[in-house]
């Protein structure tokens, strides 16, 4: 049995999606906070179970006879109750017996402390995962292309301007939906128990980003390099790492478990508002 955690959220749900691809349904159990939210899966013969990461009582429930663990990090990054949740997802993994368990992290967070936001949080969820003694798979994501790729990019159609305070440096994001094909990939080969992968989409710019939507709506766009953090770049405080060349970085892991390049700036940004675009 496969289980996955948060399953409901949205790489959660491309991750059993990509899934029940491969596996029958009633391979797969799916544990959640809001079960209702998961009723067309259990239309399906996938196992829907309640589990909640504030209460270890439900994830033992949840987690019982499961072979393989996805734990889907919490989202809940603000309330200072991450790592508690974490740590009750790991107990209760190792309560349960879970054969394995494969934890999607943060790429760089092998090589920061815990006293970093964010990606310190994944740092003391691989400490714990690693002294529980369960077999481990660690499947460090970067910054989802998603924050930066999406239909609001419409708007730089618009105004004919890209900004950004990026210098041109490079970005290694990955889409949302190349890591969840990545993370049932993982779950389903005994290879990767082990293992830790440091996933990395191609390289992109805001320069680059500003061509290919030219290219896509067939109207002007140009870059305009601004002085200030702008967006998820502020909100993440990533700036100053930005242009320092940390988000560089290449690793062959992501390309190697998809068994294919992963996407491409041009497919990303064509996917996000080509439909738009043409109704415009």
């Amino acid at each position: 049995m496969i289980v996955i955690s948060a399953a409901t959220g949205e790489l959660g749900r491309l991750v059993v999606d990509n899934l029940l691809q491969r596996v029958p349904a009633d391979d797969v159990a799916v544990a959640v906070r809001n079960p209702a939210k998961a009723a067309h899966l259990a239309a399906t013969g996938v196992a829907v179970r309640y589990a909640d990461y504030n209460e270890p009582v439900s994830l033992r429930s949840a987690f019982a006879g499961a072979d393989r663990l996805l734990f889907i990090s919490s989202s809940d990054v603000e309330s200072g109750t991450r790592v508690q949740q974490h740590r009750n997802v790991v107990d209760a993994a190792g309560a349960a017996g879970v054969g394995a368990i494969a934890y999607t992290s943060g790429l760089g967070a092998d090589v920061v402390d815990e006293s970093v936001p964010v990606l310190g949080d994944h740092h003391v969820t691989e400490r714990f995962i690693r002294d529980s003694g369960l077999a481990l798979t660690i499947l460090r994501n970067p910054i989802y292309s998603d924050f930066f790729i999406n239909p609001q990019l419409q708007a730089a159609i618009e105004t004919g301007e890209v900004t950004s305070s990026t210098q041109g440096r490079g970005m290694n994001t990955a889409t949302r939906a190349d890591l969840a094909e990545a993370a049932a990939a993982a779950i389903l080969d005994p290879q990767s128990i082990g293992r830790a992968y440091n996933f990395t989409g191609r390289l992109w710019s805001f320069p680059e980003l500003a061509e290919v939507l030219s290219g896509v709506s067939g109207r002007p766009v140009s870059y305009q390099e601004v002085d200030s953090d702008e967006g998820i770049v502020a909100f993440l405080g990533l700036g100053s790492v930005i242009r320092a060349g940390g988000f560089e970085s290449q690793t062959p892991d992501l390309e190697q478990i998809l068994g294919r390049p992963p996407t491409s700036l041009a497919d990303a940004v064509a996917a996000a508002v080509r439909p738009t675009a043409a109704d415009s």
